[in-house]
């Protein structure tokens, strides 16, 4: 089966599967580059601490970024958090061992390992091009563990025993996936780059995400939520211009 083949399929089940975001919503996404659902309710407004912010090497000021786009992780018990957990326990009843097997090579997040595969980069990855999207990343890594200090959601395989992650058992908060939101970012970037593979990178990203929820070790709200985390750090990205200045840099490294 072609590997961009698998990934619509994976992409396609998590949208299946997720509470709250519509069958239509993947698939217009990948098909237009627009988003299916709307948001939930935004929270009341998170604004970051000053003396959060850690030194990171990104593009973004944290206290400057406006998260509230990214809607409160649900509450214990609630119907969707119900519904989290139904959807776990489906896929731990059904994931596959190589499956699994593809989650444990996921286990950390990096360009490289999200989209080293489909690099529009010659290999191995130009220095500028791996310096700009490690800078990328530290404002998506910045940013997810802020929001997981604000919710303080467990881990699945916490709340209930009887959900047995099959990637080793990974520290830390839940909410939102720090995975999901750099896999889309990054998306989002090299789609801004090579538009006319658009519709490959976000099924890579949805493929990135549905294996944290199947491997047992993120809800699909914890995704849900780091994919529109992505979008937001995308739009203020976008707004700045040392990022902007060196995303057209890239482009003549590309294939």
């Amino acid at each position: 089966m072609p590997k961009l083949y698998r990934r619509f399929i994976s992409a396609f089940a998590l949208a299946a599967l997720l509470p709250g975001f519509g069958s239509a919503g993947v698939f217009e996404e990948l098909a237009t580059g627009s988003r299916g659902a709307a948001l939930p309710p935004a929270p009341a407004p998170v604004a970051a601490a000053a003396e959060y912010r850690s030194g990171a090497s990104g593009y973004l000021d944290l206290n400057e970024l406006d998260l509230r786009a990214v809607p409160a992780a649900p509450a214990d018990g609630s119907a969707q958090d119900k519904q989290d957990l139904k959807v776990l326990f489906d896929w731990q009843a059904r994931r596959t061992g190589a499956q699994c097997a593809r989650a444990k090579t996921e286990m950390s997040h990096s360009y490289e390992v999200f989209f080293g595969e489909l690099s529009p980069f010659d290999s191995p990855t130009p220095a500028r091009a791996a310096a700009f999207f490690k800078s990328a990343g530290e404002d998506s890594i910045e940013a997810h563990k802020y929001l997981k200090d604000v919710y303080k959601r467990d881990r699945p395989f916490l709340r209930d025993p009887r959900l047995k992650p099959c990637i080793p058992p990974v520290k830390g908060f839940a909410y939102p996936s720090g995975h999901s939101a750099m896999a889309r970012l990054f998306a989002l970037i090299l789609s801004d780059l090579v538009p006319a593979r658009r519709a490959e990178f976000l099924a890579r990203a949805e493929e990135v995400a549905l294996n944290r929820v199947l491997a047992g070790v993120h809800h699909p709200t914890d995704v849900e939520a780091g994919k529109i985390l992505a979008d937001t750090l995308y739009q203020s990205l976008k707004k700045d211009q040392a990022f902007v200045s060196d995303l057209k840099a890239l482009r003549p490294l590309l294939r």
